[in-house]
């Protein structure tokens, strides 16, 4: 209705020989006559006519300038916030015969974000708890109890890197999404001389795809009927070798003079 409403408002103006032209901002149509003031629309802010007018639009805009910063700053806010996810990361011990392998246990809980993969960190993290005797391997990954089975690729590691000394730093692999792809575990040696980091540690790596072919690209054959390699590019030294003989030559041959 109110469209209906302005172009009526547009076809009276034309009728009385008004000639819209747009607006310096582009976003209406004004009259091009110098002493009318019509407009199509209602957004008389964009290019105001009168003094309260003018002096309003500044205001105007500067309150949309505002207003759409905060909005900026707050999705952006929102969307880090939405895109934290928890990977839990089982372990379980290897034994033979394999019928015998203990169920995975929970050992660390680790919260991490794709758009800020240095803000990973540990949340919740409890040492294995080994069978006796002590298994030699561990198998590591990202396990779901409620339909007891391995959700992400599994790695397996030594029990050492779980033992006295050693401080277990975690590293999880995500795609893009933030798809879990598997995790895995190195036991790094504390140093006596650092009272800092002997506690485990999380490190997230977000794969990326890699270079593609290049499909339906021609290819060039010799009439031999074999593939032309691209010519290798010449230094400037092969490009112009003659030119420098030259020069050479003519310096040479010109110190003469009138000597006898």
């Amino acid at each position: 209705m109110n469209a209906f409403l302005a172009n009526r408002r547009v076809y009276m103006r034309l009728l009385r020989g008004c000639t819209f032209v747009p607006c310096t901002h582009r976003l209406h149509l004004v009259c091009a006559a110098p002493d009318c003031n019509s407009v199509t629309d209602a957004n008389r802010w964009c290019c105001p006519t009168s003094p309260a007018e003018k002096d309003a639009s500044p205001r105007a805009a500067d309150k949309m300038r505002l207003t759409s910063l905060a909005l900026t700053i707050l999705s952006a806010a929102l969307a880090v916030n939405a895109e934290s996810k928890t990977a839990p990361i089982y372990v379980q011990p290897i034994t033979a015969p394999p019928s015998q392998h203990p169920p995975p246990s929970l050992l660390v809980e680790v919260q991490f974000n794709t758009l800020a993969p240095s803000t990973t960190e540990i949340t919740n993290y409890e040492p294995p708890t080994l069978p006796d005797p002590t298994p030699k391997l561990l198998r590591i990954g990202i396990y779901d109890p409620s339909t007891s089975s391995w959700t992400s690729s599994t790695t397996v590691t030594s029990a050492e890197n779980f033992s006295k000394g050693y401080a277990p730093h975690f590293v999880l692999t995500v795609d893009g999404k933030g798809e879990i792809l598997g995790a895995s575990v190195r036991g790094v040696k504390i140093d006596a001389g650092h009272t800092r980091d002997f506690g485990p540690q999380a490190l997230v790596v977000v794969t990326s795809a890699g270079k593609q072919p290049d499909l339906n690209k021609p290819v060039v054959l010799s009439p031999e009927g074999r593939k032309v390699q691209p010519e290798a590019e010449k230094s400037f030294l092969q490009k112009y070798w003659w030119a420098i003989a030259i020069g050479a030559v003519l310096v040479m041959g010109g110190g003469g003079g009138d000597g006898k």
